[in-house]
Formats: structure tokens, sequence, C-alpha cells
């Protein structure tokens, strides 16, 4: 079963989340309606940026990765955020 590393983009307030999941479209689902602390008063939310990975492992670390780049996302992915 795959794993994946995704980015939302708040359309509220522009933000960024970074997660993982191997179920993409149920998160997204969950994100949308509330279920999701984090992102509950900053929907709704669109995928911005998807990563595959073959195990849950794998994608925890690029997701922590990410994570802690901050402000260097488009330089270290190689995709723009408009």
């Amino acid at each position: 079963m795959p794993f994946f590393v995704y980015i939302l983009r708040s359309i509220k307030d522009g933000k960024l989340y970074i997660g993982q999941t191997n179920n993409l479209e149920d998160r997204l689902l969950r994100h949308n309606s509330g279920k999701v602390t984090a992102t509950r008063n900053r929907r709704p939310l669109t995928i911005t940026h998807q990563e595959e990975y073959p195990s849950r492992t794998e994608a925890m670390q690029r997701e922590k990765y990410l994570k802690s780049l901050k402000g260097d996302l488009e330089r270290k992915l190689n995709i723009k955020f408009e």
C-alpha cells in the first residue's frame, strides 16, 4: 500500500499544511470537513503537491524534512506556489 506526503494550501489565508497519509482522497475530505484540528479554521483547502512512497517510514521522513524547511519549499521541491 503506498503512502503519500501532501501539501495543502488554504484558500482562506494562503497558508500551507504538510501531512502524510495512506488514503489521500479521504484525508482531504477530513481536512475540508473540519475533522482535522490543525486546519479546521483554514478551510477550504486544496492539494498543491503530492508525493508517493512505498512505506510509511519513508513518507514520515519526507514529511519531517519538508516541515523543517519552513519558507524554502519552492527551492527544495522545485515547484512554484501561486
